[in-house]
């Protein structure tokens, strides 16, 4: 892979989707859509040929589903980084997803925009969900307490982090962020990136897990 060129291969049996999603990502922040198909049996053949950077599946797909290719493609030594983009906000959707080793969860009503920036982070190791999942994911990832440590790190956040962070873990996205908070968009990324830096860690999914856990920046929410 280049420095700017992000090679990416779609699995979907909807041919319509699949076309227009060639259409929107082919050429977008960097992206070149290496291969697309709706078959199964195709996609294993494709990402042995091209060994796309990220692989994007839909959920459910073909009789066996999306998750069975991932599979299977795991089996014959696949391991780079695989997204699903797909309809469902099923909770055991999602479970089942993240057991399979997905490195992310998006869903098909998410803009454009917001899809090539998951893309994006999910080639640098981010786990990435759309935000209407994040909740569900925090629910999922939560493992109990943990030491006090990781509490001192928080002290550092300023009152404006907390209350971004706050709404990270509502599953907000930056730019429903910006609209809340009437603060631009930019603005918003960058108390992002100050939070991340802060705390050690790598991800808005990360992020939302630790103030969960730990009690920070959730005074208005609580996980079931």
């Amino acid at each position: 892979m280049s420095d700017t060129t992000i090679r990416v291969m779609l699995v979907d049996d909807h041919t319509l989707f699949r076309k227009g999603l060639v259409e929107l990502l082919d050429g977008r922040g960097g992206i070149q859509v290496v291969a697309a198909t709706g078959s199964a049996a195709d996609a294993r053949a494709l990402v042995s040929i091209h060994q796309p950077d990220v692989l994007i599946i839909d959920l459910n797909m073909g009789p066996d589903g999306g998750l069975a290719l991932l599979r299977s493609l795991r089996a014959e030594g696949w391991k780079g980084p695989t997204v699903v983009l797909t309809v469902s906000d099923a909770d055991d959707d999602l479970a089942n997803a993240v057991r399979a080793g997905v490195r992310g969860y998006l869903l098909k009503d998410m803009e454009p925009d917001d899809v090539v920036d998951a893309i994006q982070r999910a080639l640098k190791g981010e786990t990435v969900v759309a935000p209407a999942m994040t909740l569900k994911l925090v629910s999922l990832l939560q493992a109990g307490p943990r030491d006090s440590a990781p509490v001192k790190l928080a002290s550092q956040l300023t009152a404006r982090e907390l209350e971004i962070l706050d709404h990270v873990v509502r599953g907000l996205s930056n730019k429903a962020i910006a609209r809340e908070l009437a603060i631009s968009h930019d603005t918003v990324k960058l108390h992002v990136r100050h939070i991340l830096s802060k705390l050690n860690l790598t991800s808005r999914v990360e992020a939302a897990v630790f103030a969960v856990e730990h009690g920070i920046a959730a005074s208005r929410v609580r996980v079931e």
